[in-house]
């Protein structure tokens, strides 16, 4: 996935933001469907371009005039590229993004009571290491919190070459993955986590196919 990123890029001269914009799109679709019209979603991202995604389908949900809390593991100065250009439009349009730390902890979890649904958007594809605290804590009080999970291409703790957990992971209702499944979803522990999985067109051309050799006979 990430070399079909690049070529999409480089090559066919799509630019990742766009990219961005159809994965947070399909993400709030599946939102949508699951909510049916009713009920506070509150959406938990990282820093990375998993939270970008999960920021993107914030904004598609504020379009459709739903209950919001969105939270952000970080500082909101430490985003980069895309996902710090969707912050800063979401930002504009009047919405708050909280900054979790272990300081404002209970009002996350009071938050999570009220939650119909959670975005997961913490980690995506990238994660390779141990998850880590701040990070621990938060996927824990999402799972002690018994709501419906829509996870962010991954279900956040799982190694998506792999299929392994590394600590602690998500327990998705959904999984809503951008392109094509991911190997780790039928290895080791992943099919135990991802749910029921929505594969979303995200307009990467599927000229790439015959370019990567992982897809060759």
């Amino acid at each position: 996935m990430a070399e079909m990123d690049r070529l999409s890029q480089e090559k066919y001269g799509i630019p990742t933001l766009i990219l961005m914009e159809n994965a947070g799109r399909g993400v709030s679709e599946e939102v949508m469907k699951e909510l049916s019209g009713k009920g506070k979603v509150v959406i938990v991202c990282g820093k990375g371009n998993n939270g970008g995604d999960a920021i993107t389908c914030a904004r598609h949900l504020m379009n459709n005039d739903i209950d919001l809390e969105i939270f952000l593991i970080g500082k909101t100065e430490e985003l980069k590229g895309d996902a710090k250009t969707n912050y800063e439009i979401i930002r504009k349009m009047g919405a708050l993004v909280r900054e979790l730390s272990f300081e404002s902890m209970e009002f996350f979890e009071k938050q999570l009571e009220y939650a119909v649904i959670i975005v997961d958007g913490i980690f995506g594809t990238g994660l390779s290491r141990e998850i880590r605290e701040p990070y621990k804590t938060v996927i824990e009080k999402i799972k002690a919190s018994g709501k419906s999970v829509i996870s962010v291409d991954v279900p956040s703790g799982l190694n998506a070459t792999t299929g392994e957990v590394l600590g602690t992971c998500i327990k998705a209702k959904k999984t809503v993955t951008m392109a094509f499944p991911k190997t780790g979803f039928k290895k080791k522990q992943g099919p135990e986590f991802i749910g029921e999985l929505i594969v979303k067109d995200i307009s990467i051309p599927k000229e790439l196919l015959d370019e990567i050799s992982i897809f060759k006979p």
